[in-house]
């Protein structure tokens, strides 16, 4: 490199360093999403080394066929339970931002369960929705016996019951980003609210809200697509039984018990295009609303 000038090195040394990351990228993301596209104008069982060319027959297979679409009923309850997850993370980040006494004990108790392991999670809500288990206890000891439910059984409660679980899960996630939001906020701005005669709740409504507004958007985006692609939980728990299953377990049933590969293929295509499409107008809808 002794011949090239100062910018030429940067080039190089920038490309150098990119193309590992590059080239993993590309081969565990883009080709199989590349492969993915592809296998959906065929059918095929994953297992054959050849595939019957059909076009878009298992596009229309989707569109055509209710039991595929009827899924995503199943996530309108974690659609719904997303308001109240970043609701509540909201509230605790805001909560524990001002002088409350053993806050650092409340952030890491409200941070633990994104750490934990999914399937650790699933076995230990399994437990707590069992009959006579944690739940029913509770309920039992509050002399609430009667209200007892088959939790993860009336299909009535189920997803609810799992919307529950995933709200306990990812909470935490929501709340630490909150939460550091909001704590960049300078506190000059805070010592001038409070000199105004300010209370809590002004700060929350003209400093606090406005200034994270943009990263209440960015939650909101991920949280809905999650909700939309929610997979682990159910699958844990239930494995898709009693009304359960969602749109990704449909695509995974396909692909690996009924060995439509090409079927599943273009569910998960359909998905990534709704996906990119909320996502999308979420943004247009909150650039209107910022100008």
């Amino acid at each position: 490199m002794g011949n090239l000038n100062y910018r030429q090195q940067r080039i190089v040394i920038i490309i150098a360093f990119s193309a590992v990351p590059l080239l993993l990228l590309f081969t565990f993301s883009y080709l199989p999403l590349i492969n993915m596209f592809i296998y959906s104008f065929h059918k095929w069982n994953g297992i054959s080394p050849n595939m019957t060319f059909v076009g878009l027959d298992n596009y229309v297979q989707i569109f055509t066929g209710p039991e595929y679409f009827v899924v995503f009923t199943v996530s309108l309850y974690y659609f719904f339970a997303t308001f109240i997850q970043m609701g509540l993370a909201l509230y605790f980040a805001t909560i524990l931002t001002f002088n409350v006494r053993f806050k650092n004990f409340f952030k890491g108790a409200i941070f633990f369960p994104y750490l934990l392991n999914g399937v650790a999670i699933g076995f230990i809500f399994l437990y707590f929705f069992r009959p006579d288990g944690t739940l029913d206890g509770l309920l039992g000891l509050l002399g609430l016996g009667e209200y007892a439910q088959l939790w993860l059984g009336n299909p009535d409660l189920i997803n609810i019951s799992l919307a529950g679980t995933s709200v306990w899960r990812y909470m935490g996630f929501n709340f630490i980003i909150f939460l550091g939001a909001i704590q960049s906020i300078s506190g000059d701005i805070y010592e001038a609210a409070d000199i105004d005669g300010a209370n809590n709740w002004h700060k929350f409504r003209y400093i606090i809200l406005p200034s994270i507004r943009r990263i209440v958007e960015l939650n909101l985006i991920l949280a809905i697509s999650g909700a939309i692609g929610v997979f682990e939980i159910p699958y844990i728990m239930t494995g898709g039984a009693n009304g359960s299953a969602t749109f990704v377990i449909q695509t995974v049933d396909t692909a690996f018990k009924f060995s439509k590969v090409g079927l599943a293929s273009a569910m998960g295509i359909v998905l990534l295009i709704i996906v990119v499409f909320i996502t999308l107008l979420q943004k247009v809808l909150f650039k209107e609303k910022g100008a």
